[in-house]
C-alpha cells in the first residue's frame, strides 16, 4: 500500500523561496509507484493551501504556489492533517521542507508532535535550539566544542546601550566580525564589519530580521561541512569545502550567483577528517538530532578546529551541499529522501512505545 506524505513548504520567512526550490527538488525524487504526494503550501501571510494530489513532479515552482482557489484551510489545520473521510487525509508522514522561522525553528515540528504524525526530520527541541545561534553556541560551549568568540545582545539593549554594546564587541573580539540575526538561516542578513562605524551598520541590518544578535569573530579558515543521517546511530558523509568567491558565502553566492565552488570531498588530513567526523556526531547528539543536520566548520592553516553551526533542515535541492555530501558517500539523492522518510516512521514508532502511566 502506498504511503501518503504530505508535503509542506513555503513559509512566513525570508527563506520562503528556499523551500519552494527544495519541495520542488523533492517532488523530482519521490517513487510515485510508493507514494501519494499531497503538496501543503504556507503562504508567505502563513495562510495554508493544500493542493490536489501530485500525479507527478512539479516541473517548476510556480506549480506549488496556489491561488485563492486551492483548498485554504484556515481554522481546520488540525483536521485536515489528522482525520479521514471525506476529502480530509490521514498522512503516513509529513515532510517539513520549511526553512528558517516559523517552520524548522521547532513551531510546525511542535504542531506535529500534538498531532501525533510521524514528520521527517529533527524534532522540536533540535529544531529550536539549532535555529537560535545563541543557544546552539550555549550548549556547544557547555559541551566543550571549540568556537570563535562570540557576543549577542536584544533589540532593546541596542536602543538603550549602542556605546556599551560596541564596547563590548571591540573588548570581546578582534576585526573583522561578523554580525548575523540569531534566528536565521541561509545567510540571510549577515554582514562583515572590518569597523566600528561598519558594526552598527550591520547591526541595524541584521536587526530587520530578527531581535536577538550575534555577533562572531572573524577566523581565516576553510569553511568545511559534513552531513549527518541518522536517529540514535547517526552516519556521518564525507566532508565538503566551500569555497566562495566572493567576500564571505552570503546569500547571493549560495542561491543566485552560482560564485560559489563546492569541493567534495575536501582534502583534508585523515585525522583532521576523523575529528570533523567525531564533532559532527557530537554536536547532533548534544542537540538530540533526528533525520539530519548538516554540521558546519572552520579549519585554520593550522588545522585547528572550530564548529561554527548546524543546520537541522539544510537546503535540499540536488545541488545543495547536504545532499552532494551524501552523494559523495554512495546515497543517492532518492535513497537520501527514502532514508529520511524510514527514520520518522522509525522514531515515530519508539515514541508509541512509550506508556505513560497514572500515580
Amino acid at each position: 500500500m502506498k504511503k501518503r506524505i504530505g508535503l509542506l513548504y513555503g513559509g512566513k520567512s525570508a527563506e520562503h523561496e528556499v523551500s519552494l526550490s527544495t519541495a520542488c527538488a523533492v517532488t523530482g525524487a519521490l517513487n510515485f509507484e510508493e507514494y501519494e504526494v499531497y503538496p501543503i503550501f504556507i503562504t508567505l501571510d502563513g495562510e495554508w493551501r493544500c493542493g490536489e494530489r501530485l500525479e507527478q513532479p512539479a516541473s517548476t515552482i510556480e506549480e506549488l504556489q496556489f491561488g485563492d482557489d486551492a483548498n485554504i484551510l484556515e481554522n481546520n489545520i488540525t483536521n485536515f492533517l489528522v482525520s479521514e473521510g471525506g476529502e480530509n487525509l490521514q498522512f503516513d508522514v509529513v515532510f517539513p521542507l520549511l526553512h528558517g522561522t516559523n517552520g524548522e525553528d521547532g513551531t510546525v515540528q511542535g504542531l506535529l508532535e500534538v498531532l501525533n504524525l510521524p514528520y521527517v526530520g529533527n524534532g522540536v527541541l533540535a529544531s529550536s535550539a539549532g535555529m537560535d545561534k545563541v543557544v546552539m553556541k550555549q550548549l556547544f560551549e557547555i559541551a566543550g566544542l571549540p568556537q570563535v568568540p562570540y557576543t549577542y545582545f536584544i533589540r532593546s539593549e541596542w536602543k538603550t546601550e549602542q556605546e556599551s554594546i560596541l564596547n563590548r564587541c571591540e573588548e570581546k573580539l578582534t576585526w573583522p566580525m561578523f554580525v548575523k540575526p540569531a534566528n536565521l538561516g541561509s545567510s540571510v542578513g549577515i554582514n562583515k564589519a572590518s569597523n566600528r562605524q561598519e558594526l552598527k551598520e550591520a547591526i541595524e541590518v541584521a536587526l530587520q530580521f530578527d531581535r536577538k544578535i550575534i555577533v562572531e569573530q572573524g577566523v581565516v579558515a576553510r569553511e568545511i561541512e559534513l552531513g549527518v543521517l541518522g536517529n540514535d546511530f547517526p552516519e556521518v558523509s564525507v566532508p565538503g569545502e566551500i569555497k566562495p568567491m566572493t567576500e564571505f558565502y552570503d546569500y547571493d553566492s549560495k542561491y543566485k550567483d552560482g560564485s560559489t565552488a563546492l569541493i567534495i570531498p575536501a582534502e583534508l588530513p585523515t585525522e583532521i577528517v576523523a575529528s570533523l567526523k567525531e564533532q559532527a556526531k557530537r554536536a547532533f547528539k548534544i542537540l538530540d538530532g533526528s533525520g539530519l543536520v548538516r554540521a558546519d566548520f572552520f579549519v585554520t592553516a593550522n588545522n585547528d578546529i572550530y564548529i561554527n553551526e548546524v543546520n537541522t533542515m539544510p537546503g535540499f535541492t540536488p545541488v545543495s551541499m547536504y545532499p552532494l555530501l551524501w552523494q559523495h558517500t554512495d546515497v543517492s539523492y532518492p535513497e537520501l529522501i527514502n532514508r529520511l522518510i524510514a527514520l520518522a516512521i522509525e522514531r515515530h514508532e519508539e515514541k508509541q512505545q512509550l506508556h505513560y502511566k497514572k500515580d
